[in-house]
């Protein structure tokens, strides 16, 4: 049993007691059960963009007058306590621990809401200034443990951001959608790789779409058969 776990670490350190990354208390788990009961409650959203909304709605108003370009989006959670101090902790402080304990809600809220798998799972991606500032890309980390999960290709780099932009959190909506204008490509190498496939676009958090549908807009232009987003948390409308 020893010469078992020794040879497999992961195995002995997922089963040592950790902080609840929410309430603190000791737990088997990153985030408790009770947190979990309390905090990530299913609730009905738009199957366009997941957005929150009434029960037996399926389709926002907002997407029935806009549709966005993806076939339709999944969010696991509301872009609010204590999700979005997850989030933001694992996106800029170097909070690695919390990928898997994030990623399991939105594969649990992909089971229930997205039957269909696609074919190609990939990430959106950061500039390489920002990747060295960080070191990771939360976004890879999120895509690769689902895809690992959901026994599907993934890679890191079919993505490519040619343009560094300001940060989208600091602007408007509409400044968000010049911002990125341009900013995404297909790396040159993999146009072949994406012609004709179902893509699935993984994201932390998504807040207007402005990124998700720069990313998805290019993917369609270089011939993919349809993108749809997948995010862990959404940022409820004003």
């Amino acid at each position: 049993m020893l010469t078992s776990l020794l040879l497999r670490p992961a195995a002995w350190l997922r089963a040592l007691p950790s902080q609840c990354a929410v309430c603190r208390t000791w737990q088997a788990r990153r985030v408790c059960a009770a947190c979990l009961r309390r905090f990530a409650r299913t609730v009905p959203r738009c199957v366009r963009c997941a957005i929150q909304v009434p029960e037996g709605v399926l389709t926002c108003g907002a997407c029935l007058r806009h549709p966005p370009p993806w076939t339709h989006a999944v969010a696991a959670l509301d872009h609010a306590y204590p999700w979005a101090k997850l989030v933001a902790d694992l996106k800029f402080h170097e909070r690695l621990d919390l990928v898997e304990p994030l990623a399991q809600r939105l594969l649990a809220a992909i089971r229930e809401r997205d039957a269909a798998p696609p074919e190609l799972v990939l990430p959106v991606p950061l500039s390489r200034a920002r990747l060295g500032e960080r070191g990771y890309n939360q976004a890879w980390e999120i895509a690769r443990w689902l895809a690992r999960r959901l026994g599907l290709p993934a890679h890191a780099d079919w993505l490519v951001r040619v343009r560094d932009t300001a940060q989208q959190m600091t602007l408007s909506q509409a400044q968000r959608r010049t911002n990125l204008r341009g900013a995404f490509a297909v790396e040159p190498h993999r146009l072949a790789a994406v012609h004709g496939r179902s893509i699935a676009l993984v994201d932390d958090v998504m807040t207007t779409g402005a990124t998700a549908g720069e990313l998805a807009r290019t993917l369609l232009q270089a011939g993919a058969r349809e993108v749809r987003v997948w995010v862990v948390t959404r940022t409820p409308r004003e």
